[in-house]
């Protein structure tokens, strides 16, 4: 009777164990999505507001290519551009007032980012705004090249674009601002680990689509 007792105290044990660990995993798993999209926010927020604002004089300034296709096309323009880069930009500054206010007052219980608050946060912020439209850009470029229309999908490249460009150019920010000293180490190794990535680029362009089809209700996309 001693032994069963004991058996199942070591059965109740591995069973609370078990649920533990599990509890604990999850509890990562959630605060690694949040920090991903924490630290991408502004440049959805860059990429979106550059097609709600767009319009006006094209980037190409309507000029075509060697292969007699438009350079990036009607859609792609300077005020998407700018007011993109800029409403992004207050978008990124807004969370990192927030997450340094929720530091400090010790609520910030699943570690989202301050972007190293002033004045580091401004080419952080700037690199991931700037960068999401750059590489929007160029995806346009490549896109006129292979034939493909204004507001035709290209599957991948069309909801990757903006988030391959936000990393590669706050990386290299990242990079520069250590190489001169201004920082000792890299803002972007330090943040984005290869989890952080993988929920970036999985959820990436199941978000996009859905703002697409939404926004296509309204308005023909304009960048």
């Amino acid at each position: 009777m001693k032994q069963l007792c004991l058996q199942r105290h070591e059965d109740r044990e591995e069973k609370v164990n078990r649920f533990k660990v599990t509890r604990v995993s999850l509890l990562v798993q959630y605060e690694i999505i949040l920090q991903a999209l924490w630290l991408i926010l502004p440049a959805y927020a860059a990429n979106g507001c550059a097609v709600l604002v767009g319009g006006g004089l094209a980037i190409d300034f309507g000029k075509t290519w060697r292969d007699g296709k438009r350079i990036l096309g009607d859609g792609k323009t300077w005020r998407g551009l700018f007011f993109g880069s800029l409403l992004g930009s207050i978008v990124g500054f807004s969370q990192a007032t927030a997450a340094k206010y929720l530091t400090e007052h010790g609520l910030n219980m699943i570690n989202l980012d301050y972007f190293e608050g002033y004045p580091l946060m401004i080419p952080i912020i700037l690199s991931l705004c700037i960068g999401a439209l750059l590489g929007d850009l160029i995806e346009s470029f490549f896109k006129r090249r292979v034939g493909k229309e204004r507001g035709e999908d290209w599957l991948l490249f069309d909801q990757l674009d903006f988030v391959a460009g936000a990393l590669i150019l706050a990386l290299i920010t990242s990079g520069l601002l250590q190489l001169t000293g201004v920082t000792n180490y890299n803002w972007f190794l330090k943040n984005f680990t290869l989890w952080h990535l993988l929920v970036i680029l999985t959820v990436t362009p199941g978000i996009h689509i859905l703002a697409n089809t939404l926004h296509r209700r309204f308005k023909q996309k304009s960048f």
